[in-house]
């Protein structure tokens, strides 16, 4: 996949409340959803000039200044940094064949797809920090969707979040409840969401992941799914309360 389509597929199955075009931005609205959605970036050349036109759009939202860094981005990610904006959240972008990644296909009860989400797929979510504003992402994803379930020991394990766009699928929000975890869940939720994928017509299975995050990524490496992409955000530095 080309960097274009990553960032194309992360759009639209993870989608803003809403976008604005603002000169050489596109500012999204995030209502909760996080950073991705909440992020702004470059659609033309900007100049350190155009950085405080982004900045007042994002507070007019009530959102922090936050940037989202591509690799087209090495000039703004320079004057961003000048300005004492840090680094933020590098994130390593993963794929792999959906025909690859679903066999050895899960039993039918270790994982199944459903939507919309069951309430104990919400409370798993909850749980973990994914709250009211990131099910409504989910909700204003457009064509195919759903959430895989993972079952261990007859009891809910995890769950993720799994949308179409075009030839590809993005998984989001894979979360393994912590006394399930170690038993094979993440790796049965990745496999059905790899099976669903290639029912919808998907070609290729993507994800999102911190670059810190070396569980998750090693669980990804497992399964033969290859580094793909990476971007990172900018944000401002909280400024230090003044000694008393």
């Amino acid at each position: 996949m080309t960097p274009a389509q990553i960032y194309d597929v992360l759009e639209h199955t993870w989608p803003a409340a809403s976008l604005r075009s603002t000169g050489p931005w596109m500012i999204r609205e995030g209502a909760g959803g996080g950073q991705r959605v909440s992020a702004a970036t470059a659609e033309a050349a900007v100049t350190d000039n155009d950085i405080a036109g982004a900045e007042a759009a994002m507070q007019a939202l009530g959102q922090d200044a936050l940037f989202m860094i591509r690799h087209s981005d090495i000039a703004l990610d320079l004057l961003l940094a000048a300005r004492g904006y840090v680094l933020h959240d590098p994130v390593v972008v993963y794929a792999a064949p959906v025909a690859a990644l679903a066999l050895p296909a899960p039993t039918a009860m270790s994982a199944f797809a459903t939507w919309p989400p069951l309430s104990i797929a919400a409370q798993i979510w909850a749980d973990a920090g994914i709250g009211p504003g990131r099910l409504a992402v989910m909700d204003r994803a457009k064509g195919p969707k759903t959430t895989i379930l993972g079952r261990v020991n007859d009891r809910a394990s995890g769950v993720a979040f799994v949308a179409c766009h075009a030839n590809a699928a993005m998984l989001h929000a894979l979360e393994v409840c912590p006394s399930q975890r170690r038993q094979g869940s993440a790796n049965n939720i990745m496999r059905m969401a790899a099976g669903w994928a290639q029912d919808q017509g998907a070609e290729m299975l993507c994800l999102a992941v911190t670059q810190a995050n070396t569980v998750a990524r090693s669980l990804y490496a497992s399964l033969g799914m290859e580094a793909v992409g990476q971007y990172h955000y900018r944000k401002k530095q909280p400024k230090e309360a003044p000694e008393q």
